[in-house]
């Protein structure tokens, strides 16, 4: 059984892997700045406040963590964050206080991304990245164009992506086609051979891709909104 100190030692180390306190943890999840605060754990007569389920599901959105890491972070030996196996190699500049940011059309039309999907070549702009980039090497933002993502994402919102990161069903990701063909969308499936893809606007239809015909998927790790 889940402890009340267990949740809250989970969601504080949540916040220390963003680098962020309760506070700016609750304010990333559009919460009220003081939700997480120690003070507010315990009612005055002294008995235990839990965060509700809807908080969890709002900072697991916002910060990108799937509900297998946030459980992670319940067990004893849950400490810092663990460090990457292997550093990706990229031929844009080490970043420092912003990130790479390009549009879904450019992004289409190649030569701003390596093998990988990671950030390569020129013709960049930048875009400052809430949290520190050296705790995510690699990422780089996608500015929204058009309607097709509504509701969740309109025009001009600014997606975070992080190639190489492992995806889960459920994950909300870029995918760029062989074709040059970029699409936000939320993975539903994904089999040795093909990727199954839930459309954001009911609008438009839902994908199923061949693998073979994938030339990146990266995970959509933020979104300003």
């Amino acid at each position: 059984m889940l402890s009340h100190n267990q949740i809250w030692e989970a969601l504080d180390r949540l916040a220390e892997r963003h680098e962020l306190t309760p506070s700016g943890l609750a304010r990333r999840a559009g919460l009220d700045p003081t939700s997480f605060n120690k003070s507010k754990r315990l009612s005055a007569d002294g008995r235990l406040r839990w965060p509700s389920t809807e908080s969890i599901a709002k900072v697991l959105d916002a910060t990108g963590a799937s509900m297998e890491q946030f459980l992670a972070f319940m067990r004893p030996d849950a400490g810092r964050a663990e460090q990457p196996t292997r550093q990706q190699e990229s031929t844009f500049p080490p970043q420092g206080s912003s990130i790479p940011l390009l549009g879904f059309a450019q992004a289409g039309a190649g030569g701003f991304f390596d093998d990988g999907g990671f950030p390569a070549g020129q013709g960049w702009d930048v875009v400052e990245f809430p949290a520190a980039p050296s705790q995510k090497a690699g990422v780089y933002a996608l500015e929204v164009q058009g309607e097709s993502m509504m509701p969740l994402y309109r025009d001009g919102d600014v997606l975070i992506v992080e190639p190489g990161a492992q995806v889960r069903r459920n994950d909300r990701v870029v995918v760029r086609t062989n074709e040059g063909e970029v699409m936000a969308k939320v993975l539903l499936r994904q089999s040795p051979r093909s990727i199954e893809l839930l459309s954001l606007n009911p609008e438009h239809p839902n994908r199923t891709l061949e693998l073979s015909d994938v030339d990146w998927i990266a995970r959509i790790i933020w979104a300003s909104q």
